[in-house]
């Protein structure tokens, strides 16, 4: 190839992938092994050391999960990636790099359901506290650093309402704190938004949703930007003081800009254990694979349905950055232009009742708690994935009970157009 930067679609089927120099197939082997033999006692000494990258143990690291850490850090312009079993295992290595016992960090208030359980609830027992904080008015993630701040945590597009996060301002406020911002990245997918452009730190995804796309395979990933100095003021001692595992290792000081990744796989995933299959990893490449022409097919389908919805007499409101009307158009176009995506909300004019009857009545959209598929999705929230939340959370993170999720899919638009008319015509 020549010198030229390859494009978006050509790193979605190319990058991280050689034909295999064994066999010569062209698709990346699913390498199913547990285990990799070493060459010599020197060789293996010299892996368990870090001073040598290698194959030691599926836990740690695979072959197959390694194409698809680079492809995804190529299409998110970070400097490494790390593959996991699930989105919420990738929350979990990536805050266990960063606090200790007592610590804090900000989170969105609007947020997946199952991240604001996991923030409230699990993370109490490792005394990580979260505060929460209005991602619709930026001070109010100044307001909320504390020296005991470690972290801020958005989405870039919020689940379930499908709101554009000013990543930009929020990135302003952790530099200012000296502290890194994470972005939750599934809903957008790197073809939407790449946070780290924007001034993200660290990204994570549910691989589960648009980048594997088929809802057959659970994983998570981390995506390291490289763009955080980690030994600032002492803050982070997981990656800048020496390491007793490995014979007094900085990790900042000898990974430099990729050492967060390097954190998480040998501090981390090495520790905590969630690994990603390596069969899961081949699904999620091969997903991968068609990721601008699904992400482009979901957004078109998405604008079209909301369109129907916003002018349906049943229908109360549509939350929707892709419709001008939506109070996030305008950062929809500055950070998507491409499109906002296909996950977005609704509410009914016969609240509670009349959500949860809707998706009793769909047909072609299937009544489940996913997103990202290639098939059109409905949940009602309030009943389901936000059901843990009492009224007032539901209502703050866009799940009030008269709210409806769509995950628009890659089907012919008109017939999920036909399917919620019957729907709501019943």
């Amino acid at each position: 190839m020549s010198d030229r930067l390859p494009g978006f679609s050509t790193l979605a089927v190319h990058a991280g992938a050689q034909p295999d120099p064994t066999t010569g197939a062209r698709a990346t082997p699913i390498y199913q092994t547990t285990s990799f033999v070493f060459n010599d006692a020197d060789h293996a000494a010299s892996l368990f050391g870090l001073q040598a990258f290698g194959n030691i143990y599926t836990r740690i690291g695979n072959p197959t999960n390694a194409v698809l850490e680079e492809r995804v850090a190529a299409l998110e312009g970070g400097t490494a990636a790390l593959a996991v079993a699930s989105g919420h295992a990738a929350q979990v290595v990536v805050l266990q790099q960063l606090l200790q016992p007592g610590d804090e960090f900000i989170a969105a208030r609007k947020l997946y359901g199952g991240s604001i359980n996991q923030f409230t609830h699990a993370f109490k027992s490792f005394g990580w506290n979260v505060v929460w904080a209005d991602p619709d008015d930026v001070a109010s993630f100044e307001r909320a650093v504390t020296p005991r701040t470690k972290a801020i945590f958005i989405e870039s597009i919020a689940n379930p309402a499908g709101s554009i996060t000013d990543i930009e301002a929020i990135s302003t406020v952790a530099r200012k704190a000296g502290v890194p911002l994470i972005v939750d990245n599934t809903l957008a997918s790197p073809y939407l938004i790449r946070p780290i452009d924007h001034g993200a730190d660290i990204v994570v995804h549910s691989l589960t949703k648009f980048l594997g796309g088929h809802g057959n395979s659970l994983g998570g990933i981390i995506v390291d930007a490289g763009t955080f100095d980690w030994s600032t003021g002492g803050k982070y001692p997981m990656l800048s003081e020496p390491r007793p595992e490995y014979h007094g290792i900085r990790l900042q000081e000898t990974f430099g800009n990729f050492a967060f990744a390097i954190a998480c796989r040998v501090l981390g995933l090495r520790d905590l254990g969630p690994a990603l299959s390596p069969f899961n990893a081949f699904m999620i490449l091969t997903g991968i694979e068609t990721l601008p022409l699904r992400m482009q097919k979901h957004c078109d389908n998405a604008k079209a349905v909301a369109e129907f919805l916003a002018g349906h007499p049943a229908v109360a409101s549509v939350s929707y950055a892709g419709l001008p009307s939506d109070k996030y158009h305008q950062l929809a176009r500055k950070y998507a232009p491409k499109g906002a995506g296909a996950v977005f909300t609704f509410s009914l004019k016969g609240g509670y009742d009349a959500g949860v009857s809707l998706v009793s009545k769909l047909q072609l959209f299937s009544h489940l708690a996913n997103v990202g598929d290639t098939r059109s999705l409905v949940i009602h929230p309030a009943s389901t994935t936000h059901s843990q939340l009492d009224d007032d959370a539901k209502i703050k993170s866009g799940a009030g009970p008269d709210v409806v999720r769509l995950s628009v899919g890659i089907e012919d638009k008109e017939d999920l157009i036909a399917d919620l008319e019957q729907a709501l015509g019943a």
